[in-house]
C-alpha cells in the first residue's frame, strides 16, 4: 500500500516504535477506524510482537547500534488503540484478556504517528497516564523514566513540558467525559472473526 492511502477496517497492520531511525518494538494490529479525524487499531493477548530482551531504559536510545529484537507476546490486556493524527498521544482501552473485563483507560504520550507502507510507526516518550474505569481517578505513570530521557538530553525540558501539558489536557477531557471517554468504546467488541494474526514476515527492519 502508498504510504498516504488509508486502510480498511479488518486491515491488519504493523504498528512500529521507531527512534531516530532504529526500531524498538513492532506488534502486528487490526484496523478498527482509519479517517481524517481518527485512527483505531486493535491487538489482543497472545498477539505476536517483537520487542528487546530486556526493558527498554533511556539510555538504550543512546546507543548506535539498533537494538537486538527477540519473538515476543502480547500478553494479559486486549487493547484498543484510540488516536487522533497529529497528536502526541494515544488514548487506550484495555480489557482482561482472560475475562474481558474493562481494565482502565490507559494514556500513552507518544510521537504522532506516521503512516508508512505497511502500517503507522510512532515512539513510545515513557510518560504515560492510568485512569480507572469510571474516570474517578487517574495517576501519572513511569515519571522517572521520562526524568532521565529529560536529564539525558533525549527530549528537551520544552519538548517535555509540551508533552506534560498534553497529559494534563486528556486527563480533563476524560474527567469532562469528553471524546474519547464518552463514545462507548469500552463496550466495543471486535468481530467474531479477528483471529491473531501471524507477524508479517521481513518488514519490521524496514526504516
Amino acid at each position: 500500500m502508498e504510504q498516504n492511502s488509508r486502510w480498511n477496517p479488518g486491515d491488519i497492520v504493523l504498528l512500529r516504535g521507531v527512534w531516530r531511525r532504529k526500531l524498538w518494538f513492532a506488534i502486528v494490529a487490526y484496523v478498527v477506524q482509519d479517517s481524517e479525524d481518527h485512527i483505531a487499531l486493535y491487538w489482543r493477548a497472545g498477539t505476536p510482537n517483537k520487542i528487546p530482551p530486556s526493558r527498554l531504559t533511556a539510555r538504550d536510545l543512546l546507543t548506535e547500534e539498533p537494538p537486538e529484537l527477540i519473538d515476543s507476546t502480547w500478553t494479559r490486556t486486549d487493547l484498543l488503540m484510540l488516536v487522533k493524527p497529529g497528536n502526541s498521544h494515544s488514548v487506550e482501552v484495555m480489557w482482561d484478556g482472560s475475562t474481558g473485563d474493562f481494565l482502565c483507560w490507559y494514556v500513552n504520550l507518544q510521537e504522532p504517528l506516521r503512516r508508512t507502507a505497511f502500517g503507522f510507526d510512532t515512539m513510545d516518550l515513557a510518560l504515560d497516564i492510568v485512569i480507572c474505569p469510571d474516570r474517578s481517578s487517574w495517576r501519572w505513570k513511569d515519571e522517572d523514566e521520562f526524568a532521565d530521557m529529560i536529564a539525558l538530553g533525549i527530549i528537551s525540558p520544552n519538548q517535555a513540558q509540551t508533552l506534560r501539558t498534553e497529559g494534563e489536557k486528556v486527563i480533563q477531557m476524560a474527567v469532562n467525559n469528553q471524546p474519547p471517554f464518552c463514545d462507548g468504546w469500552e463496550r466495543w467488541s471486535p468481530p467474531g472473526n479477528w483471529q491473531i494474526p501471524e507477524f508479517p514476515a521481513n518488514r519490521e527492519r524496514s526504516t
